[in-house]
């Protein structure tokens, strides 16, 4: 690169490091808050989320916006009594719409002992709010509560591929109250964006046809954007284009009627291949295999512009620009993840501050204002390449003020902690939590009632917000109820009495055996602290691919773990998982026998709250885990006959392990939210024509299942990262391939020949691809009595 083009970018560079933190953040709000809508627009969007929730209620609140003088100039909600004779009867004011919202939410909960839930974690509950006309009263003049920090961040950018993907705007309408609701105020709003894209490369000569190997299929943008694959699961339709680009419309508009800063895509460097004919000289390199099978180039090797070369900034300034055109002046604040998974050609620190800055310029001369919003997991994902001079050239190469980095995993491997608070730059604290969508019980309610706060108060603190950032969304409620909270607050949360009250909120009333189960809850499933990520690694959603035969029971290298209960009964023994640290290994951080403890006690509740939907869902959850749980042992005791030649024991484990299967299945049928028909269906209901339907169908089944390309020997190597507990999923899925399995195991007990992995993974590799290709329809509506299925299984796997 020439000296002159060097020293240009490095001017970009030249910050104040002297300025404090605190006054650049507050000239950035500042400034956003000069695009925000009206305060009459926010009032009637408040009122708009009051409507769809309690339409009974909606004339028993008064919504008005306030400064943040009044909040002592932070962003703050106040509930106070509506004290004149006629009109409401609660006054919420507030300085945007989110914080009415989530005025509204506060109140409903701490004074209704009302519930907001996503609908497929049981929804709302609030046949606990009383009657118009009878809403409590205050005490006093009312409550205010501040926001510590100024953000609310939320999503993962793969979440709008896991979870997001067939939504139309009905759905996208709930999801935004309920962002509203929790207080989100920084979503990311990445639908749409291959509509821009479609125009921004054909003004540079690329053609509609040169694209459809660019784009991936509908199921799969989130990787296509960030340039690990092309093409897979594509083409996208023009239908496809337009629908999406204006459903982000209506998305960014409401976004912005409700006073939140959406964050929008910018130019990372990934480029279609027709760009490098139409610009030779261009610094376009060819990227390495990302998780293909064998390196086939029809999927993988995308093409990256490096952001040295003039072009990359002309394109970016042209994205950007474009968006403005499209969308308005909504934001300032833009997502580019340059270097996730992608590690810069040169660890020079001189050169990775270059590049930064090029990366900002392609951004800011589209938006002289422009903030980069960059994630952080590189620094831990690749830890051994960001070093300190590394983080620091990176984090350094555009003004201060002009980056915030999202701590993305904060809730498990913080980095704030152990890079000076990112070296003087503002960061959010995130949770993680979720990978791939998976359905499991998990989480870690004491890392997220005082990560936050220990962050906030430690010396020179450079966190500005706290956030979610799970690649899925519809699992765990009382995680991202936990953390939602902590948007409002300064001081650690005593977890056990706030799952008391969660508890009586969420099912409409207090049971005593519900409180002692969710204590149980509390120090097990929701008290991992081993430090592992938590895909679901359950043996029947991700099946083991191996050979059993090739360890011997003998050698398997069995150890004992220690499982410390909470609080040890007297009398009590202590409980013992024992693990081979060569057979597969199941993720497990807890004493499985409380869990069934905590069961039983659901179990004993259910006459009481069998009408709740909240509690069917989670009854649902909890025995799908429990016996999730007990299948991997019997999986492991069925290898372990096997590996000792018995037969008998082979055929007992093997069948039981199918059984599971099928009961979990069954279960599972017995609630809206736990079926694979919904996802189909939904993906279907966005086609405009038959081909259209076929190919979102593949889409959908393929990503929850093979996910990516196979030989006929040779599995994905992201097969289940997606996995599901979906009733139609486990009875058509996962059983014929853990019954393929036990088969050929049988049948080489039997006949004395050694275990045929090879003609195994062949037979079921075809049987998963006819399977994606299928049209097979599955139920969208439940059938079934949960809690007399759940108590049915219970008796008879636990006695």
């Amino acid at each position: 690169m020439k000296i002159s083009a060097l020293i240009l970018l490095l001017s970009v560079i030249t910050i104040a490091l002297s300025a404090s933190s605190p006054d650049v953040i507050d000239s950035l709000l500042s400034r956003l808050e000069s695009k925000r809508a009206s305060p009459s627009v926010q009032e009637t969007a408040a009122e708009g989320v009051l409507k769809r929730m309690l339409p009974f209620h909606s004339h028993c609140f008064l919504f008005k916006i306030i400064p943040k003088d009044v909040c002592g100039g932070k962003n703050c909600f106040l509930i106070e009594n509506y004290e004149q004779k006629d009109g409401p009867e609660i006054t919420i004011k507030g300085t945007t719409a989110v914080e009415l919202a989530s005025g509204l939410h506060w109140y409903l909960k701490y004074w209704c002992d009302a519930h907001v839930s996503w609908d497929k974690t049981g929804g709302i509950q609030v046949a606990s709010v009383p009657k118009a006309g009878s809403l409590p009263r205050l005490k006093g003049k009312g409550v205010m509560i501040q926001r510590p920090v100024p953000w609310n961040y939320y999503q993962n950018v793969v979440t709008s591929s896991y979870s997001y993907v067939w939504w139309n705007w009905s759905r996208w309408e709930k999801e935004i109250d309920w962002m509203a609701l929790q207080g989100v105020n920084l979503p990311l709003a990445f639908t749409g964006q291959e509509a821009i894209w479609q125009k921004v490369f054909m003004d540079f000569n690329i053609s509609k046809d040169e694209l459809n190997d660019f784009f991936g299929g509908p199921a799969f943008l989130a990787w296509a954007r960030m340039g690990n694959l092309h093409g897979w699961g594509g083409p996208l339709s023009q239908n496809w284009l337009d629908q999406q680009q204006n459903l982000q419309k209506q998305i960014l508009s409401r976004m912005s009627e409700l006073g939140m800063v959406p964050v929008l895509p910018s130019f990372s460097g990934n480029v279609p291949e027709a760009l490098k004919k139409i610009h030779p000289l261009a610094n376009i390199s060819r990227l390495g295999d990302w998780n293909t099978v064998d390196g086939n180039p029809k999927w993988c090797c995308t093409y990256l512009l490096d952001p040295s070369d003039p072009l990359f900034v002309e394109i970016g300034e042209a994205f950007v620009s474009k968006q403005i055109k499209e969308y308005g002046d909504v934001t300032d604040i833009y997502n580019c993840d340059t270097f996730n998974e992608n590690s810069p050609p040169s660890n020079d620190p001189a050169y990775i501050s270059m590049l930064g800055a090029a990366v900002y310029r392609a951004m800011s001369q589209g938006d002289k204002d422009a903030v980069w919003l960059m994630q952080g997991w590189l620094f831990y994902s690749d830890s051994a390449f960001w070093k300190p001079p590394q983080m620091k050239a990176l984090l350094h190469s555009v003004p201060i003020g002009k980056m915030i980095v999202i701590d993305l995993f904060a809730d498990v491997r913080p980095i704030w902690e152990t890079s000076a608070q990112f070296y003087g730059i503002p960061y959010v604290w995130c949770l993680l939590h979720n990978f791939g969508g998976n359905i499991e019980m998990y989480g870690i309610l004491d890392a997220i009632s005082s990560g936050p706060v220990d962050a906030l108060i430690s010396d020179n603190s450079t966190m500005v917000g706290v956030g979610m950032c799970m690649e899925g969304i519809e699992q765990n409620p009382v995680v991202y109820e936990l953390m939602s909270e902590m948007a409002f607050r300064s001081e650690k949360v005593l977890v056990a009495e706030w799952l008391k009250a969660f508890s009586r909120r969420r099912y409409g009333k207090t049971v005593r055996q519900i409180e002692a189960a969710w204590e149980i809850l509390y120090h097990t499933i929701y008290n991992c602290t081993d430090g592992i990520a938590d895909h679901n690694t359950d043996f029947i959603v991700k099946f083991p691919d191996w050979d059993p035969s090739t360890i011997l029971a003998s050698s398997s290298g069995k150890q004992e773990k220690m499982l410390l209960p909470f609080n040890l009964p007297p009398g009590r023994r202590f409980l013992f998982q024992v693990t081979g640290s060569d057979f597969p290994q199941a993720h497990l951080w807890y004493s499985t026998h409380y869990v069934v403890e905590a069961l039983d006690l659901f179990l004993e509740s259910g006459n009481h709250l069998k009408e709740s939907l909240p509690f069917r869902y989670d009854l649902v959850d909890l025995t799908r885990q429990v016996l999730s749980k007990l299948a991997n042992k019997v999986y492991l005791d069925a290898v372990t006959a096997f590996q000792q030649k018995d037969a008998k024991a082979l055929h007992f484990h093997s069948e039981k392990f199918l059984q599971l299967i099928k009961d979990i299945d069954l279960l599972l049928a017995c609630d809206d939210n736990f079926l694979l028909g919904t996802w189909l269906e939904s993906a279907k209901a966005l086609a405009a024509t038959p081909s259209e339907m076929r190919q979102y169908e593949w889409n959908a089944r393929t990503q929850v299942t093979m996910w990516y390309d196979n030989t006929q020997t040779v599995q994905s190597k992201l097969h289940d990262y997606a996995n599901k507990f979906w009733s139609g999923l486990l009875e058509d899925y996962y059983l014929p391939r853990a019954s393929s399995f036990f088969s050929y195991l049988t049948k080489s007990l039997r006949e004395n020949e050694k275990f045929k992995l090879e003609e195994w993974r062949k037979e079921w590799i075809s049987y998963s691809n006819k399977w994606q290709s299928e049209t097979q329809i599955y139920a969208v509506k439940a059938k079934g009595d949960a809690l007399e299925i759940a108590k049915t299984l219970f008796k008879n796997y636990f006695g």
